[in-house]
């Protein structure tokens, strides 16, 4: 993209809140050590949005409370327009300022191995130094560049030192930090938003998923709400894949040692994998990915041109040695199902395929009402030789990355090109959105794959009857089922379409003399397929309502003597009230079209 006035002025923009953000971590980290004398300073980088700062505060008591004093201290030392000096200095002059700060000594260490200079911020009162900190900058040349109504200190949380659970857990002190009092506001009030549509806030007040320690980390338990959903996400993704050609398969969720050497995973993914399974002598891995058994299934006879393409599904549940610290919901778990699918192509039939997936990507996404995703081609980096040294023939990449390129274009799909994201066995597209936080998450995927046809002998016979390999694509619409229907929690604040809510109508009797009515309107609405409950139990009218509008049931019926005399409901609609006196017939009617996808 071609420099412009406007992008230079916002990318000097970008670089000065950067510095600001840079500034205000040694702000903190100087307020922090006026009012926790001793306290021994770790890290305070930059992010996204503002900075952190990591500290171990020994014996001392650090709440949220001190929080608000630290913010004011730190207002008190932007007051006395204080300026910020790059210091150059030495290993041992380093060693001796920072001698009662070892976390500092040991970053020296490190930059004197890694053969660095040291360097030093100094933030100066006139000529007085009032802290100073290792550090490599860069910082806004005095505190007026800050603005002092533009930065917030969020919050409090645990952090061990480099990362590592080994090393000592330190406080880490996150801050946001913008340019304007209006922005910080809009992103609080985003942060706010977010905590709304938070999906394990949600799946806990709707009763949709748990974790348990004792099951262990990262493996969610589907609770009966939850899986209602879940099933119904697979049984759609069923009947609109069986109609797009493709045949499903069920395979092990582990594999010997010897498959996963084959398909490259033990060589790129060994780190993501868990630890492997003695069986009678030999090594087994719980699966990373389902590929390598779907290859196995199409190498089980001889294939002819005939036989392609092959498109071959799986709801396949995968494992993956996740960090802790990495670890958040349905959105990354140690075990998930994917809603999967290869597809075993000619070169020649690449095109035409990738257009019927985006096809089936776009129906799918527009019956869940799912927008705002745009796309990415992800391509490779030669350059990176730990990632792509193994790819012997560049052009037929090329030409795969050529045919996706071309597909975009053709369906007129704006697209970014993403150099270095493509997969260690091809370019692919893949399909982003923002989530709940405003950040970049993949939704969907389509891989070309040129490595497991090599790999894996994947062949077919051609109309001259000479042998020649497949091309493999990888496709997940959803992606995996715990992440798509966390996303779809969050994007729609819990309240799911009809068809895919768990309680879809609730009727309400307003006195025990009017039950019979009640459930007689029930059997109706379960005649017609609909998943009802009616309020049979203490409590007035006003409660039951509040208590169904917080379960999101999509539809409440209220039935009392006018209802039926006038056989009708008085019919709510989540989100938009009260609709009135319906006759119940009028009402089965109305809402049969979205009981069902």
């Amino acid at each position: 993209m071609k420099a412009t006035k406007k992008t230079v002025k916002k990318a000097a923009s970008n670089n000065n809140i950067e510095k600001v953000r840079h500034s205000l971590s040694h702000l903190l980290a100087e307020a922090v050590l006026k009012k926790f004398p001793g306290t021994k300073l770790g890290i305070g980088p930059v992010i996204e949005n503002g900075f952190y700062y990591d500290f171990d505060f020994g014996t001392a008591k650090v709440t949220d409370k001190d929080l608000q004093v630290l913010e004011n201290r730190m207002r008190g030392l932007m007051n006395k327009e204080l300026v910020f000096k790059k210091e150059k200095t030495t290993y041992d002059d380093a060693k001796k300022f920072f001698k009662a700060q070892p976390y500092k000594l040991e970053l020296i260490k490190d930059l004197k191995k890694d053969g660095k200079e040291p360097t030093m911020y100094a933030t100066k009162d006139g000529k007085e130094v009032i802290f100073a900190d290792l550090c490599a900058g860069s910082h806004v040349a005095s505190t007026k560049e800050i603005n002092p109504e533009a930065f917030k200190l969020q919050k409090l949380a645990g952090a061990y030192w480099k990362g590592s659970e080994k090393n000592p857990m330190l406080t880490r002190i996150y801050g946001l930090a913008f340019e304007t009092k209006e922005e910080l506001e809009a992103h609080l009030h985003m942060l706010e938003e977010a905590e709304r549509r938070d999906h394990r806030v949600l799946a806990e007040k709707l009763e949709l998923f748990m974790m348990d320690e004792k099951i262990g980390k990262g493996l969610p338990l589907w609770l009966p709400n939850g899986y209602l959903i879940r099933h119904l996400i697979e049984s759609y993704m069923y009947e609109k894949e069986q109609k797009a050609g493709y045949k499903h398969v069920l395979t092990p969720i582990l594999a010997k040692e010897g498959l996963y050497k084959t398909s490259g995973h033990l060589a790129h993914y060994k780190d993501d994998m868990y630890a492997p399974i003695e069986i009678e002598g030999e090594r087994y891995y719980l699966r990373p990915m389902n590929c390598p058994h779907h290859h196995s299934i199409y190498n089980h006879k001889l294939m002819s041109y005939r036989d392609l393409p092959l498109r071959m599904a799986e709801f396949g549940t995968v494992f993956r040695f996740e960090r802790s610290g990495t670890l958040n919901g349905m959105i990354r778990t140690r075990g998930f199902t994917q809603n999967d699918s290869h597809i075993y192509a000619s070169q020649d039939q690449l095109e035409k395929e990738i257009i019927g997936i985006l096809d089936l990507f776009k129906k799918v996404y527009d019956d869940f009402n799912i927008s705002g995703y745009w796309f990415r081609l992800s391509l490779p980096d030669f350059k990176n030789k730990e990632k792509f040294g193994d790819v012997k023939n560049k052009k037929i990449w090329d030409e795969g990355a050529n045919v996706l390129k071309n597909v975009l274009k053709k369906l007129k799909l704006d697209f970014v090109e993403g150099v270095g994201e493509a997969s260690f066995y091809g370019p692919k597209i893949d399909i982003q959105i923002k989530n709940i936080y405003g950040k970049e998450d993949t939704i969907a995927t389509i891989q070309v794959d040129y490595y497991s046809a090599q790999k894996f002998n994947l062949n077919y016979i051609d109309n001259e009857g000479k042998e020649q390999p497949v091309v493999v694509i990888h496709r997940a619409i959803l992606g995996s089922f715990e992440r798509f229907f966390s996303f779809l929690l969050e994007s729609t604040a819990g309240d799911l379409p009809t068809w895919l809510s768990p309680v879809q109508v609730k009727v309400i009797n307003v006195g025990e003399g009017h039950l019979a009515y009640a459930k007689e309107v029930a059997a109706q609405l379960e005649a017609l397929g609909a998943r009802v409950e009616v309020a049979d139990y203490d409590g007035s009218v006003g409660k039951k309502i509040r208590e169904a509008e917080m379960k999101r049931i999509p539809y409440l019926l209220v039935v009392g003597d006018k209802e039926i005399e006038a056989k009708s409901v008085a019919v709510r609609k989540r989100g938009d009230g009260d609709l009135g006196v319906k006759k119940v017939s009028a009402f089965l009617k109305e809402i049969e079209p979205e009981l069902k996808k």
